[in-house]
């Protein structure tokens, strides 16, 4: 359409423009407009943003109806009648047109309200112009405000959730998951580590798009990967032809792909390459100074995250492999027992911690097993862990009691002079006689499993953490003694399987044995259930379990021995020493004299804490041989020796060593380098008990290996 005001002002004439004239050329016409008549006057310019004629005008609103819409004239009407009601002395609106190709353009008109004394509106007088390149140029300027905001938010959701990365796959999970590819527009991503001078694939795109022989390539190679990484400068390409001339080794394996165009970003972390981001696009062509810098930014966000993950994969490789060479390599299969183990590391720190597990086989068919836990998630509490493993081994090889080796231990690691900790359980369990001495240390209790797989919690009285209890001088650790019958199993683990943030021990208690009563009956499928468990449950503790259960039934069986010490002024000892003595003597086939032997033992255990300084260990063993014998010790720190005497027709006192020497086949006393040992020993072969003796009757001793002293 030409504009016949175009041509009206010459370069010598007509300045200033008139009004009229300036309003023409720049498109936008003038209207007045009579209420009282309804006539509308239009200039020329006005009629040519309608793209009417004069001619064709007969001075009525009505006619240009034709070319607005009804829906705009709807929206228009309502404007100005509402202006027109409320006062109101200006007003303005956009509205499209239709052109005399049917086509719809964008109008302004701006009117101001002429109104009597009264307040009553007479007249409008206003302009009308084209507003097609005023709102073109608006949408433009919003859609890239729109596009730089979501480009903006896409980096910005990316480095957040990269900030959580903590490995090298987290990385590419967030880059994946979070749609960041599908918001800049990508079509698939590449990503190559730089190790040894060749750059590793790590992640592709489509499965059809894997080139094969890429999986490593080398710096110097002519791929857009390793260009960015010698250059340590992003390589945008434009075009499916950029592509295709730039690298020609590449684009034939890849131009089926419908790429038009790539942007490679090396990733860059402390002043060097660690490798290199390739982004390609199916649908753009080009990429405008935004688009550079936001990819540029997602690079050095990415490059930052994968360092971070590439050190803690280090760190936590090192720390895995320090906690697997202290844990025992394998455990010793022990005939009557199945035994399963379980180590889950932690889901914070460096998923690395001080829990262990152990079980360590000990003379006469018995077996030691602890379950523990350094303070601490690092390597520091791996290496203690070790350390202390090694050496409650090593005190439990030895033949020490229980009590002696957590008191050992304790000490050990207070001697390491170091700030941790341990808390344990340490076990002692003769699978014969199904007799189990537990000492605790600030550990959690141990659970009993039915064959049907009913639990409980056994409450073990417990001593202080080791380390803690040599430094505060309580290294007295009382034993708890239990009978484990065919098909039982003792649970130990560490308390990361029960404790969550927040939340009651008992909670958590309740939470395991509800996960044993559902799981396998079996120890290794069990171990297997409850670490499943652990994992779907969380947590941020590390994980450490040992099962296990007895199979064989009760069986006489010649090395055996159990052992136990017991406090001075703790009636709980003496109790558990009792119980032991009569589950052991059961067990080993002396059943018909056990009440005989515990009354011997109980006389030695006693005369012990009454007559010493100290406490008495008690010991009984299964002695080889042609005629196989029970032997019960009693050891105390004093070395003077007993010395038997009449107690008389009143005494109360003077009867101990009678009863020992007329029920007990043999005794004596030995002296011990700090201190000496009662014993006396029964025959394992049940027979008929022989009548009891008068109060008075001395008896002879049938057998003293040592000489006679002391209190009786």
């Amino acid at each position: 359409m030409v504009d016949p005001a175009a041509d009206a002002l010459s370069p010598s004439e007509d300045w200033p423009a008139p009004p009229d004239l300036s309003l023409s050329l720049n498109r936008m016409g003038s209207f007045d407009w009579d209420l009282g008549t309804g006539r509308m006057h239009m200039d020329a310019a006005a009629l040519d943003v309608f793209e009417l004629d004069a001619a064709a005008y007969d001075g009525r609103p009505e006619t240009l109806g034709a070319r607005v819409p009804p829906t705009e004239a709807i929206r228009l009407d309502t404007l100005v009648t509402q202006a027109l009601k409320d006062g109101s002395t200006h007003y303005g609106a956009y509205f499209r047109v239709r052109g005399r190709d049917g086509t719809l353009r964008w109008t302004h008109t701006q009117g101001t309200i002429r109104r009597d004394e009264t307040g009553r509106p007479h007249r409008i007088i206003g302009i009308v112009r084209d507003a097609t390149q005023e709102l073109a140029e608006s949408t433009a300027r919003r859609e890239v405000d729109d596009e730089r905001r979501r480009q903006t938010s896409v980096v910005e959701s990316a480095t957040a959730a990269l900030a959580h990365a903590r490995t090298v796959k987290d990385v590419i999970d967030v880059l994946k998951d979070s749609h960041g590819l599908a918001h800049l527009g990508a079509t698939s991503m590449v990503m190559g580590l730089l190790e040894s001078g060749r750059i590793h694939l790590v992640a592709d795109g489509p499965a059809s798009s894997h080139v094969p022989g890429t999986r490593y390539t080398r710096v110097d190679e002519q791929y857009p990967m390793s260009e960015v990484v010698r250059t340590l400068r992003p390589r945008f390409i434009e075009s499916a032809d950029d592509f295709a001339r730039s690298y020609p080794v590449l684009w034939p394996h890849i131009g089926s792909l419908g790429i038009t165009s790539a942007a490679y970003l090396p990733l860059i972390a402390q002043a060097r390459p660690i490798g290199a981001l390739g982004l390609l696009y199916s649908d753009k062509i080009g990429f405008s100074s935004e688009d550079r810098n936001v990819l540029v930014a997602l690079g050095s966000s990415l490059g930052q995250s994968l360092m971070r993950a590439m050190l803690y994969e280090q760190e936590h490789d090192l720390a895995e492999g320090l906690q697997q060479a202290m844990l025992p390599r394998r455990i010793p299969e022990v005939p009557g027992a199945s035994i399963a183990v379980r180590y889950r590391a932690a889901r914070i720190g460096r998923d690395i911690g001080g829990d262990w597990y152990d079980v360590v086989p000990l003379p006469g068919g018995r077996l030691g097993a602890v379950i523990g836990d350094v303070q601490g998630h690092d390597t520091h509490a791996a290496a203690v862990m070790g350390q202390l493993r090694i050496v409650l081994r090593a005190y439990a090889t030895e033949g020490h009691s229980p009590a002696t080796v957590m008191a050992r231990a304790s000490s050990f690691l207070h001697e390491l002079d170091t700030d941790r900790f341990a808390t344990c359980t340490y076990l002692e369990a003769d699978l014969a006689t199904g007799v189990v001495q537990v000492v605790r240390a600030g550990h959690v209790d141990p659970l009993l499993v039915e064959a049907d797989g009913v639990c409980r919690r056994l409450p073990v009285v417990g001593g202080m953490p080791l380390g803690l209890s040599a430094e505060f001088g309580r290294l007295d650790y009382p034993v708890g003694t239990l009978e484990l019958d065919p098909g039982q199993t003792l649970l130990l683990y560490t308390d990361g399987l029960v404790e969550q943030p927040g939340a009651d021990l008992d909670e958590g208690m309740q939470w395991l044995t509800g996960q044993v009563r559902g799981g396998p009956r079996e120890p290794e499928p069990l171990a297997d259930h409850l670490c499943a468990a652990a994992d779907e449950r969380g947590g941020d503790d590390d994980v450490a379990l040992l099962l296990l259960r007895r199979t064989g039934g009760p069986t006489a069986r010649t090395g055996a021995r159990l052992q136990q010490h017991v406090a001075q002024s703790d009636p709980e000892a003496l109790a558990a020493a009792r119980h032991m003595i009569r589950a052991a003597v059961r067990a080993w086939g002396a059943a018909a004299r056990a009440d005989e032997i515990e009354l011997v033992a109980d006389e030695l255990i006693t005369n012990a804490l009454l007559h010493t300084d100290g406490g008495a260990i008690v010991t009984l063993r299964m002695l080889s041989g042609p005629r196989p014998r029970l032997r019960v010790e009693v050891e105390d720190r004093s070395s003077a020796l007993p010395r038997r005497r009449e107690a008389g027709l009143s005494g109360v006192s003077g009867r101990g060593l009678l009863l020992v020497d007329l029920l007990a086949e043999v005794w004596g006393v030995e002296s011990r380098g700090t201190g000496k040992c009662v014993w006396c020993e029964f025959p394992v072969a049940d027979r008929p008990r022989r009548p009891e003796p008068a109060a008075t009757a001395a008896g002879p001793a049938r057998t003293v290996r040592s000489a006679w002293g002391g209190a009786g």
